[in-house]
């Protein structure tokens, strides 16, 4: 046997102790649980992989008490150069973005220079077409001056050194030839004369003769409509002289009244079905009425039933006289509703109905007026409704002006649009009450004292209510004071008794603070 064979058998592993084999083992273990929970699985320059060996060290650095010094001064240097390789890798990832955005600032500065000149050049577009129209209205405004300060004369000068039109050197100098071309001129004016005369009249004259055309086409309406009654007349007499006729021929067996109904029956009067209804009417122009009634209900019957709610709508609200415009139309319309991206067929038929209002002699109905503006303020369309209000066609009633007031309550923002609407319709309807409340709630203090002394109809109990409803300051004050010399409508006292008495402390003290500072003016 060798002696490199002796010495090879001769080397033993070093012989670990137990609390060692336990140490290394638990370190082992922390090292993998560590790793797993942080999500490190490989190896890397990842914070918490360093920070998991950190602490592995630190522990083995308490555990092996004998090598505690070099190895707390191997671990110092190793974090002093991990400390400086993590600064330099902010600094190299700092200086990178840095090397970014300085190699993006010339793109940049190229694209904001040539966005700079775009703008110029449309300023520049700008500029042009606002000096072209400042110069046209420049000069219509001294077309518009030398036109107001000065009369237009058509005068027509003509240089007479410069030839004649129509001649040549040679023929403006023959005496022949301008004779010739005087009498054409002549000639031409007196024609021009005459077409003055026949073709063109004076604008007072078409006037006079716009009026004498009116006059004449509603004399000739009145014509036609008395030709249509005697017309009627006419054929009502011949039946009847014919039906007499043939009821004496035939002996006079059956009543008069009878013997019409069987002619009737029988039709065998002018071979026209239903002409001894037409001609015993009282009224002529009511012998169709019913068949125009009938054809209108069932075309807009069969408009809703096609689909057509617009058309329909429109159809209703143009019928003549207002055949369609009623309640149950409304309701049919009402039963529709909403259509997905089209307009409300309800407040179509409102609008259209409205709008022609002014085409018919009687106004709209109380009810109509009621839903129409129900119908607007639901679909937020006050403009619609202060059109309507405003027309002079409409009949309104109470409960109208209070659905716009309860909308203005609803709508802060339109409260004193909706106010002053509903003041128009109360007014109307002589509500003065209610029209003392909006002006109030109007704040328009001092038009409520001049109606309040316009109207004398308002008694303690009226003005005891106003000011409950709205209880301003001012108004109370203004109601306990003298106004233009004349004595105060209600008693400071008794106002103050009513305030506390219906909850309102807090403006009655008010009052008293005031009353307290003032001192003057006021009726106990």
């Amino acid at each position: 046997m060798s002696v490199q064979e002796i010495n090879k058998h001769t080397v033993l592993p070093p012989i670990i102790s137990r609390s060692d084999k336990e140490f290394l083992e638990s370190m082992q273990r922390y090292i993998v649980t560590e790793t797993e929970r942080v999500g490190c699985n490989e190896e890397g320059p990842a914070d918490e992989y360093y920070i998991i060996y950190r602490n592995v060290f630190d522990k083995v650095i308490e555990y092996v008490t004998a090598y505690k010094c070099i190895l707390t001064s191997i671990k110092k240097e190793y974090d002093a150069f991990i400390e400086t390789l993590k600064k330099d890798r902010r600094t190299t990832i700092f200086l990178h973005r840095r090397l970014k955005v300085l190699a993006a600032e010339p793109t940049a500065l190229v694209y904001h220079r040539k966005r700079i000149i775009q703008l110029e050049a449309k300023m520049r577009i700008i500029e042009n077409n606002s000096s072209k129209i400042q110069s046209q209205i420049d000069k219509v405004k001294e077309l518009r001056a030398e036109y107001d300060t000065s009369k237009i004369k058509y005068t027509l000068s003509r240089d007479p050194s410069k030839p004649i039109p129509g001649m040549t050197l040679q023929e403006s100098v023959n005496l022949d030839a301008l004779t010739k071309y005087m009498k054409h001129l002549e000639n031409k004016y007196s024609e021009i004369k005459q077409d003055m005369l026949i073709k063109y009249v004076p604008a007072q004259k078409k006037a006079d003769l716009d009026e004498e055309m009116i006059v004449l086409l509603k004399r000739r309406d009145v014509s036609e409509n008395l030709n249509k009654v005697l017309q009627f007349r006419h054929q009502k007499m011949q039946l009847i002289s014919y039906a007499l006729t043939s009821w004496v021929k035939s002996g006079m067996s059956i009543s008069f009244q009878d013997f019409v109904v069987h002619i009737q029956k029988s039709n065998i009067l002018f071979g026209e079905q239903g002409i001894v209804e037409e001609v015993l009417e009282d009224d002529p122009s009511q012998a169709k009425e019913a068949e125009i009634t009938l054809y209108y209900i069932e075309r807009f019957n069969e408009l809703l039933a096609l689909g057509e709610y617009e058309t329909a709508a429109y159809f209703a609200a143009n019928s003549p006289r207002r055949i369609l415009g009623n309640i149950g139309t409304m309701n049919k319309l009402k039963a529709v509703g909403k259509l997905k991206g089209k307009p409300l067929p309800l407040l179509i038929f409102f609008e259209a109905l409205f709008v022609t209002s002014h085409a018919f002699r009687h106004p709209v109905g109380a009810d109509l007026t009621l839903e129409g503006i129900k119908c607007g303020l639901s679909e937020k369309r006050l403009d619609l409704v202060i059109n309507w209000v405003t027309q002079e066609r409409l009949t309104f009633c109470e409960e109208a002006g209070d659905v716009i007031c309860d909308y203005g309550e609803q709508d802060t923002y339109n409260r004193a649009k909706c106010l002053a609407l509903a003041q128009i319709i109360y007014s109307v309807c002589g509500l003065h009450k209610k029209v003392l409340l909006c002006l109030c709630k109007q704040g328009q203090i001092y038009g409520a004292m001049e109606y309040i002394q316009q109207y004398k109809y308002f008694t303690f109990d009226d003005l005891i209510q106003v000011i409950t409803l709205c209880p301003q300051p001012e108004l109370i004050q203004c109601l306990t004071k003298e106004w233009n010399g004349k004595p105060p409508l209600l008693s400071f006292g008794l106002a103050i008794l009513h305030l506390f008495s219906v909850d309102m402390k807090k403006v009655g003290i008010k009052l008293l603070q005031e009353a307290n500072k003032g001192g003057k003016g006021w009726s106990y």
